[in-house]
């Protein structure tokens, strides 16, 4: 989540990933008590994502900030799948590789520990990077992957060509990017609350966040500029449910890292007074009748074809 100042400056990129860099890092103890809520719900995107792929055995994926390791170990988990019989007895190192990478240490630690419990820690391997600048040799990928990161990229343009340049030749881009604030409560309610109470402005066109390829066409038009084909997009929608609107509140403030920085200077009570009118909020809009939080939200998958 990205919020501008009242007052007007120039986009510092540098500044910029400096500052997302710092803040992932601060809300990954968050994540890690968090993350099996947030992908029970994401795990269908994970699933769809792989799909589009169409990852075969052997192939090397590259995973585009990770997070806390997705669609990293989905991908992986259909490597192995679909090595076959005949190399069920060797080992994952055998089945292809995955390549993961993200901008956050902190929340790479957390991608590192899921992948072990999983039994992946041979099929992937984990690197703190920064997609504009993935230093990876060309051709070196069968595929690429990026689930809700594009958005937060604030030289799109750079990023993918970057990626193209990873793939080989025939190589599949797949990624998720969120549509419209108003088609995803589960972000954009919370956010809109701490923007009006603290007077905080729009962003201005072009900023980096959440909805920023909310219009799909930016981005079809930027794959399309850096020499993908095969461009196609299609939209799902996430379920995100909680058993009680505190649950959701607790979450929102372990891992948003952006409203957590914005609420950060101001007083306790204040604090709580803006928690509140978004507790309120999600009892007229979200709950269900047994009082649990259901929101329903719209995601973007795209994916394209490097010639």
């Amino acid at each position: 989540m990205t919020f501008s100042s009242s007052s007007s400056s120039s986009f510092d990129i540098e500044q910029f990933k400096i500052t997302q860099r710092q803040r992932w890092n601060s809300v990954a103890a968050g994540w890690k008590e968090w993350w099996e809520t947030f992908e029970i719900a994401a795990q269908k995107v994970n699933d769809r994502l792989i799909e589009l792929a169409e990852i075969k055995p052997r192939q090397k994926v590259l995973d585009i900030a990770t997070g806390i390791g997705e669609p990293a170990i989905t991908a992986a988990r259909r490597l192995v799948a679909v090595a076959g019989s005949s190399n069920k007895n060797s080992n994952n190192a055998n089945k292809g590789h995955v390549l993961a990478t993200d901008i956050s240490t902190q929340m790479l630690t957390i991608a590192k520990q899921r992948a072990a419990a999983l039994g992946f820690q041979d099929i992937i391997k984990f690197r703190e990077a920064d997609a504009e600048m993935l230093q990876l040799p060309h051709s070196s990928f069968d595929v690429a992957l990026c689930r809700w990161g594009l958005m937060f990229m604030p030289n799109l343009d750079n990023t993918l060509n970057y990626i193209f340049h990873t793939l080989i030749s025939g190589g599949r881009f797949v990624s998720a990017v969120w549509a419209e604030a108003s088609k995803v409560p589960f972000i954009s309610l919370p956010m809109n609350v701490v923007m009006h109470e603290l007077r905080i402005a729009s962003p201005p066109s072009g900023t980096p966040g959440p909805f920023a390829l909310a219009d799909i066409s930016q981005l079809k038009t930027a794959l399309s500029k850096t020499g993908f084909t095969d461009i196609y997009s299609e939209r799902l929608n996430v379920t995100y449910e909680f058993a009680a609107v505190e649950d959701y509140i607790n979450y929102i403030k372990a891992v948003a890292t952006t409203i957590k920085s914005a609420l950060n200077n101001e007083s306790v009570k204040r604090q709580e007074a803006v928690w509140n009118i978004v507790r309120e909020q999600m009892r007229k809009r979200h709950t269900t009748a047994n009082k649990s939080v259901r929101m329903d939200n719209e995601c973007i998958c795209i994916s394209a074809k490097k010639p």
